[in-house]
């Protein structure tokens, strides 16, 4: 017989939760697997969801802690029913689920049931399609990660599909996390969780829904064997109705920043009679936990190969500054980025790094930190989250994380370093690292603060272009490009992950069409601190239009905006570029003694509120040349909500003003 003290002991050993069936919190919509009313075929979206694929009539969740049978351990249950009405064809995905699951030795989570169903109306009646064996695949990720993925039949437009399934979890440190919106509209959606007394879990709740909720404290029993034991569960429960699809829009961090949802992340455990036990509580916590994370701090501290190879990396070198700059410049070139961002390293060890000159993104980092410190530089990581991860909450929540960079200090000089890429420069970190702050962690003192990932220095592209129009309207001449910060890093991205210097140019004009490149020039490519230049000879055949003895032409060719990228009328979330940007179009063309410039552009200049943004366009003439000169500059990386309208505004102006042509009267 397993007695109540030695139930709750599992809870503290094996940090797992616990609960038993659940009462609802209010009265709530009920709604059982296979029950179609014939109303749901009827069911259509209008409004700004009218080109929807799909609409979800209904997803409901709920989360609960109950004792493994199997195990007489605690585990964390999610069920989930959900059902669809499929609009046209694009919608047939829907029909189409994946679920991840994950293992670590003897810990799993797993799908204890899976129900799914097709429905379709023929003539009057509901005829229902079962998901069947064949339609249930299993694909091994890795020696962790297993997809499993499931088709349901007869998927027609106009059908409804449903899958119901639980899924049992040995992990609880983070709760599965519960979505309200989708890119399609949700008319119903619902999650619930009951979590014991003894465990705290931070909540994080994202998006720009109202969200419904509710909460009780329930009293639930466990049993196991002969014994039994009761708990107050903390219950809630969160509805939203009607839920918009939620659009895709330019220049966001992901999308998972503004999707309405909710997370929990374990906090502390309280059991009576049994030590208090905190994990995310607070900074100092978890600075205390990474400090002795044998992929994290214990990493940082086995320092002895270290100091074996940095001899001959600084040789005799003792100013502080080239220091750093010689043992960066020694990590990026030496242990090749295997494309993973982590939080943690893959080795326990940094001579296993360093001898396999390959490793994930803490790998590399973490590496550069044991050379810095031993070289007496001082420097500490910085925790952040990636633009693809989302935006950290700001409190202390861990694996909100997945990425690690360092910060090293020379007197009042403070440089960020990854060197995950070769062409990454201090204070130049790579795109995806640019998510507005990072979290600097001191293991010693065993604290945290905050610090700006903020560029503030304009990226820039220019382009410029001296062309010859001959009588057979075929532009020649050179072409001159300069770019500088992360336009430079993204040039010099392309150009060495192009097979060759062909394939390099050949994908660059792609989307360029009628345009000739010879003589290709690239300068500064390993000279990171200089902007990268190219130059070419080039020759654009089909870009001017004849009309009897009228020539037109869309002097910005290839160059042009062609489409606004703000295409919503409202917009709930910022505008984030990432860093300030400028553009500029230089182009001169000499056109033939027989042309007659007949229309020609005016001068144009449009400049946003406090200067942040402005546009500005100019034509001038002189014998047989005109020039043009257009620029775009962004003296800041984000753009709240209510500036969004100055922004579409301004690039629409963009698009209609180099659209414009100029015409050419032969005479």
């Amino acid at each position: 017989m397993i007695r109540k003290e030695i139930l709750v002991l599992f809870l503290l050993l094996l940090g797992i939760g616990s609960y038993a069936q659940q009462k609802p919190a209010a009265k709530a919509p009920t709604f059982k697997f296979g029950k179609i009313d014939a109303a749901e075929f009827d069911t259509k979206v209008s409004g700004t969801d009218s080109a929807a694929s799909a609409v979800a009539l209904f997803d409901v969740g709920r989360g609960y802690f109950e004792l493994s049978a199997k195990s007489g351990d605690f585990v964390y249950v999610f069920e989930r029913h959900t059902r669809y009405k499929i609009l046209n064809k694009e919608g047939y995905d829907y029909a189409n689920l994946e679920l991840q699951f994950y293992k670590s030795n003897s810990s799993e989570t797993r799908l204890d049931n899976m129900e799914a169903a097709t429905y379709n109306l023929e003539n009057g009646k509901i005829v229902t399609s079962k998901i069947s064996k064949d339609a249930k695949f299993s694909e091994k990720q890795d020696k962790n990660y297993t997809l499993k993925k499931f088709a349901l039949p007869n998927v027609k437009e106009g059908s409804v599909i449903e899958y119901k399934y639980k899924i049992v979890s040995d992990f609880i440190f983070t709760l599965r996390p519960w979505y309200f919106q989708k890119e399609i509209p949700t008319l119903y959606s619902e999650f619930e969780v009951s979590i014991p007394e003894y465990y705290k879990y931070k909540m994080r709740a994202g998006g720009y829904l109202m969200l419904n909720k509710k909460q009780e404290v329930t009293s639930e029993t466990f049993s196991s064997g002969g014994g039994s034991f009761s708990v107050n569960c903390q219950t809630m429960r969160f509805m939203a109705e009607n839920v918009p699809g939620l659009k895709k829009e330019n220049f966001i961090t992901t999308m998972e920043d503004y999707i309405s949802k909710v997370s929990f992340e374990l906090s502390s455990i309280q059991v009576p009679g049994q030590l208090y036990k905190e994990f995310t509580s607070s900074w100092p916590k978890i600075v205390k936990s990474l400090k002795d994370e044998e992929n994290f701090g214990s990493f940082v501290q086995k320092r002895s190969y270290s100091k074996g190879i940095l001899k001959d990396i600084i040789k005799t070198e003792t100013k502080p500054d080239t220091i750093v700059q010689m043992i960066f410049h020694y990590v990026k070139n030496n242990i090749k980025w295997n494309g993973s961002h982590n939080l943690y390293t893959s080795e326990v060890n940094p001579k296993t790094i360093f001898e396999k000159k390959a490793g994930n993104s803490a790998d590399i980092n973490l590496c550069l930190l044991t050379l810095l410190m031993e070289a007496n530089i001082k420097a500490s990581p910085v925790l952040l989250s990636t633009r693809s991860n989302g935006a950290h909450p700001g409190f202390p929540m861990l694996t909100d994380f997945d990425n690690v960079i360092i910060q090293a200090e020379l007197g009042e000089q403070k440089l960020l370093l990854d060197a995950t890429d070769v062409d990454h420069l201090p204070n130049l970190i790579a795109f995806q690292n640019l998510n507005h702050q990072g979290l600097k962690v001191d293991l010693e003192a065993i604290n945290a603060t905050w610090i700006s990932l903020e560029e503030d220095r304009l990226s820039r592209k220019n382009i410029s272009m001296m062309l010859t129009l001959d009588a057979e309207n075929k532009l020649s001449g050179k072409m001159y490009l300069s770019s500088s910060h992360y336009e430079a890093l993204r040039r010099r991205d392309s150009y060495r992950s192009a097979a060759n210097e062909a394939d390099f140019l050949k994908d660059y004009k792609t989307d360029k069409p009628g345009l000739g490149i010879k003589n290709y020039q690239i300068q500064n490519l390993d000279k990171h601190s200089e902007d990268l230049l190219e130059a070419m000879d080039v020759v654009i055949e089909d870009n001017v239009e004849e009309a009897g003895n009228l020539a037109y032409f869309t002097p910005l060719l290839f160059e042009r905006t062609k489409e606004n990228p703000f295409k919503l009328e409202e917009r709930n979330f910022p505008v984030d570029f990432a860093f300030p940007f400028e553009e500029n179009y230089r182009i001169v063309v000499e056109f033939p003694k027989g042309y007659q410039l007949d229309k020609t552009p005016k001068n144009e200049k449009l400049v946003l509120p406090n200067s942040d943004a402005a546009f500005t366009f100019t034509f001038a003439t002189e014998e047989n040349k005109f020039q043009i000169l257009s620029k775009i500059t962004f003296k800041k990386a984000v753009f709240s909500s209510e500036e969004y309208h100055y922004l579409k505004e301004l690039f629409k102006n963009v698009v209609r003003k180099q659209a414009e042509q100029i015409v050419f009267k032969k005479m």
